[in-house]
């Protein structure tokens, strides 16, 4: 807790500082001296608080709940389980809901992000726990740990260096922003069309690869 000089402490009460030297002198509230040879009086925020009727703030009870994400929107069940299990295991007061997505980190509209954010509205935790920050998003996650901070919660990643998923992720990731941005180019809206792109794509990688 920090320590206020009389002008600074008087000024939070709002009162002239002799008043508050004064009050101090009469033992209403409480000071402490600073110094040696030339010794000044310091009082505590507590302390001033107290004395002037202001209530502390509550202090918010510990609520985990974890975020597990993976690109494919078929198969990696053993990631989404492993991922939930490592965050049950390092939690400190037991993850009270798990929130999931099969989907890639650049997509903005995810059920499982969206569902959490709303959630972290209403004041349902206070911490969102995940492996990884890519988890969370690949770009962006400054601006949600923002969002969340604004509602008093913290993300708290176990692996703060690396990222998840490895490279195939990673490009499965990438090839669904190509895929998003032509679809947008070109008119192509129906999920076959789309997928038609992506197994165009990659084999035209792999082509490369061998070359």
């Amino acid at each position: 807790m920090a320590l206020l000089r009389l002008a600074a402490a008087a000024k939070r009460l709002g009162v002239h500082p002799t008043t508050l030297r004064l009050w101090a002198d009469q033992g209403q509230i409480r000071f402490v001296w600073v110094g040696r040879s030339q010794p000044e009086r310091r009082f505590e925020e507590a302390d001033l608080d107290a004395f002037a009727g202001v209530a502390a703030a509550p202090v918010r009870e510990r609520v985990e709940v974890a975020y597990v994400r993976v690109s494919d929107t078929a198969g990696q069940e053993s990631s989404l389980a492993a991922q939930e299990d490592e965050l049950r295991r390092t939690s400190q007061t037991g993850i009270v809901k798990v929130y999931k997505d099969r989907a890639s980190g650049l997509r903005e509209n995810r059920p499982g992000l969206n569902k959490l954010l709303t959630d972290a509205t209403a004041g349902k935790f206070t911490v969102v726990r995940v492996t990884h920050q890519d988890r969370l998003a690949r770009f962006g996650v400054a601006w949600i740990t923002a969002l969340l901070a604004r509602d008093g919660i913290s993300v708290e990643v176990l692996h703060g260096k690396g990222s998840a998923g490895g490279k195939e992720e990673l490009l499965a990731d990438f090839m669904s922003l190509i895929a998003t941005f032509a679809g947008r180019m070109y008119g192509i809206r129906s999920r076959e069309a789309r997928k038609r792109l992506l197994a165009h794509a990659d084999t035209r990688l792999e082509t490369r690869g061998s070359a």
